[in-house]
């Protein structure tokens, strides 16, 4: 294992102290609250000569995108961040990026889209993008954060992937909190991230390539197919590469971690921070003798339904906590639920577990040890009686 120094840092921080031993190529950001910070602490690691980093200011997120995709189509790695409305206006060029097949690592600090005005986390950002081709990842804290953003540069630019990551975190709930997160060595980090060599790049003179060429109906179902095949090794490289950096951290990561699953009779199932509050909630009612357990994805996209569904088609019921809606889908639920649910009909045969959808914590609203109590003695009276009063509910919504 290799040395570790322990510092006091927020979730934005440890990302920018990642992005300092990775060293890029080339950054080009534009600052949205709540992920400036990142943005804002490497520009001055270029600015005192830490990095030999090219960083690019630019006037918009579509253009940082733009500004990535040119850098990376050159041959460059490359990293950005940014949230929520800033996202959202990279729209486009979001699937430029993924259908170029560019390994750019982009770090998404969670907030809640407009209208109305809001600047605090829900998952509504990423989970817009979620089918633009990106590979995503989400963190519970900041050691996650710092941990995911050193090994989303491995994912990326394996010669099987070559695909844009999302690197994910709750905004202020995890992006400001200051937590401890241990630092690895700067060596450790730039040997386990290795030189970046692109399989190929506009500049390469002597083997050129074409780039974003125009491809008719003749060639186009072809790309994405291509595409889809790529994201399908993505699971296996996860592994692989959470395996390696366990053994060089102590911290070995997975698709998804569980706690106290085993012999669970419901469970709950949730993503990023909520994953620590609903972790402190099973460890009470276990002490109480309810047979709860967690299951908190760490891989979004691609979804590994096969795994969740063998990890869970032994409790009775799954409580599904979203921190989004999916509009317009069925009564109104989230994309994990509608996921999980598609996953269990593909992998179980049609069969397995009550599962049941919450919706919590849209625009930053806390969420309470006592509200997921309350959830779990629900999800207990499914069990016992069979009957399931909705397929969508709310946690912390005032009547």
């Amino acid at each position: 294992m290799a040395k570790q120094i322990v510092k006091a840092l927020d979730g934005a921080k440890a990302v920018a102290e990642a992005m300092r031993q990775i060293e890029p190529d080339v950054v080009a950001a534009y600052p949205i609250t709540p992920q400036t910070e990142i943005v804002q602490t490497f520009s001055q690691f270029v600015a005192d000569g830490l990095v030999n980093t090219e960083f690019i200011p630019v006037e918009s997120e579509h253009a940082a995108m733009s500004a990535c995709i040119g850098a990376s189509a050159a041959g460059a790695r490359v990293m950005t961040a940014t949230a929520a409305n800033g996202l959202a206006l990279m729209w486009e060029t979001l699937y430029i990026a993924a259908s170029l097949r560019l390994p750019i690592v982009m770090s998404v600090v969670n907030r809640a889209l407009s209208a109305p005005l809001n600047i605090h986390c829900d998952h509504s950002d990423s989970m817009g993008a979620r089918d633009a081709g990106w590979i995503q990842i989400f963190a519970e804290n900041p050691q996650e954060a710092y941990d995911n953003t050193i090994q989303a540069i491995r994912i990326a630019e394996h010669p099987d992937i070559l695909l844009p990551v999302m690197s994910m975190q709750d905004g202020f709930i995890t992006g400001h909190g200051v937590e401890r997160v241990e630092v690895l060595e700067d060596k450790a980090v730039k040997e386990f991230v290795g030189e970046y060599k692109a399989l190929y790049s506009l500049l390469d003179i002597d083997q050129p390539k074409t780039f974003g060429a125009w491809a008719f109906y003749d060639y186009y179902f072809e790309f994405k197919r291509q595409q889809t095949e790529a994201l399908s090794k993505v699971p296996q490289v996860v592994r692989e590469i959470g395996k390696e950096y366990g053994e060089l951290s102590g911290r070995y990561y997975d698709l998804f971690s569980a706690y106290e699953l085993d012999d669970a009779e419901v469970a709950i199932v949730v993503l990023a921070s909520t994953a620590g509050t609903a972790r402190v909630v099973v460890r009470k009612l276990r002490q109480e003798g309810i047979k709860v357990g967690l299951l908190k994805p760490r891989l979004y996209r691609p979804f590994p339904g096969k795994e969740l569904v063998e990890a869970l088609k032994h409790v009775k019921v799954i409580g599904v906590m979203d921190r989004s809606i999916a509009f317009g889908s069925i009564e109104g639920c989230g994309p994990l639920f509608l996921d999980l649910c598609a996953s269990f009909y593909t992998y179980g045969n049609g069969k397995g577990p009550q599962i049941v959808d919450y919706i919590f914590g849209l625009g930053g609203r806390d969420i309470l040890p006592e509200q997921i109590e309350g959830m779990v003695k629900e999800l207990l009276r499914i069990a016992e009686t069979g009957k399931v009063p909705y397929r969508v509910g709310y946690l912390g919504l005032r009547e």
